[in-house]
């Protein structure tokens, strides 16, 4: 969707506003206020509606302006929280001086205790990267790219490492080795990221990768995946917009290597390291390796046990526990765990017994 000045948009009908149902950490969702300090840009990425040679009316506000128009809707009870981010203008450290001093508004001069999602500008030092976790219930870098060689297709006057990935790193070292309580409500935020998927040919395989480490080695919540739609007035203006089936595969891959103990290679890659669009990648797993090798339903680990379709973290738990209790005997007793058993069936034995289901026609 092309936003042409979403600065002035919390000084707008609320009816008008950029708000969404957002999912918390905890999973509770809430109205979430989506808004910049300044649509002006510094940065000339191909892809983004808010690049600096776009011809285009732009809106700024002032921090304590930005934080005034967040309290009346806050208070009004419009939204619950606010995701603040902006375009990079006079340098990524400046901007970001910016956005905390608007955080810092909000806190600490007008009262807002709401969920704040901050963004962190490409090239921001690591002082700021601390106060804003200090400030924030989350905070982001949006790495964009899974690589360099990507990002100065995406974003030229970006550098991967140094101004994406390093502030993603400090939030981790802080995370680490720094007291909790410094953070907001005695808690560190956590953290996640985004890329664009389907502008500059990317295969998932090189998205997965970046994600994969993301999630181990710098721990993120999340990482998301934005299907590229084409702006006009930029140079991918005629790029034709990413099908969504790939987005679809890509959060299922990532969900899949994220919580539920799978590795790259155990994703079903085709030639060019593209996942298959007509199966999710977690049932293609399976079909290659349990129709002939069954989960043992009351042996098998929780890992084991979260590779087979319709269970996950919560049933494999829930199997570990009932198992103590009493041997599990039938596809009912997945059932009443609350697993999609007939997903199951034909992956899973009972104490040496294969489970009897009904085949699908279709």
């Amino acid at each position: 969707m092309e936003v042409e000045s979403p600065g002035a948009c919390p000084l707008k009908q609320a009816g008008d506003l950029p708000i969404q149902m957002a999912a918390l950490p905890n999973g509770k969702r809430i109205p979430l206020l989506k808004t910049l300090l300044t649509a002006v840009c510094e940065n000339n990425c191909t892809y983004c509606a808010f690049r600096r040679e776009r011809d285009f009316r732009r809106e700024s506000f002032q921090p304590d302006e930005l934080a005034d128009a967040v309290m009346r809707l806050w208070r009004a009870k419009v939204i619950e929280g606010v995701f603040l981010s902006s375009g990079v203008a006079g340098g990524g450290a400046r901007t970001q001086e910016r956005l905390i001093a608007a955080a810092e508004i909000l806190r600490h001069r007008r009262g807002f205790t709401g969920y704040l999602h901050l963004k962190i500008m490409p090239g921001s030092e690591y002082a700021q990267v601390l106060r804003s976790m200090q400030l924030a219930d989350r905070v982001s870098v949006n790495l964009e790219a899974p690589n360099q060689s990507r990002l100065n297709q995406l974003a030229p006057d970006k550098t991967f490492l140094g101004q994406l990935l390093q502030p993603l790193k400090w939030v981790d070292e802080i995370r680490h080795n720094q007291e909790p309580q410094a953070g907001w409500k005695g808690r560190w935020p956590s953290s996640t990221t985004q890329f664009v998927v389907g502008a500059v040919g990317e295969s998932d395989l090189e998205l997965l990768e970046t994600s994969a480490h993301l999630h181990h080695g710098l721990h993120l919540s999340r990482v998301y995946f934005s299907g590229f739609s084409p702006v006009r007035g930029t140079p991918l203006e005629d790029h034709p917009a990413l099908d969504s089936w790939r987005e679809h595969r890509l959060y299922q891959a990532d969900f899949l290597l994220r919580d539920y103990g799978f590795e790259l290679e155990d994703l079903p890659f085709e030639g060019a390291g593209e996942l298959p669009r007509d199966i999710d990648p977690k049932l293609a797993w399976a079909r290659a390796h349990l129709i002939d090798a069954p989960v043992e339903v009351n042996q098998a680990d929780l890992q084991d046990l979260m590779k087979v379709p319709g269970i996950g973290p919560q049933g494999a738990r829930a199997i570990v526990s009932a198992r103590r209790q009493e041997r599990l005997r039938f596809l009912g007793d997945l059932r009443r765990l609350g697993i999609a058993a007939e997903r199951a069936a034909p992956f899973v034995a009972f104490s040496g017994k294969r489970a009897a289901y009904q085949l699908r026609l279709f």
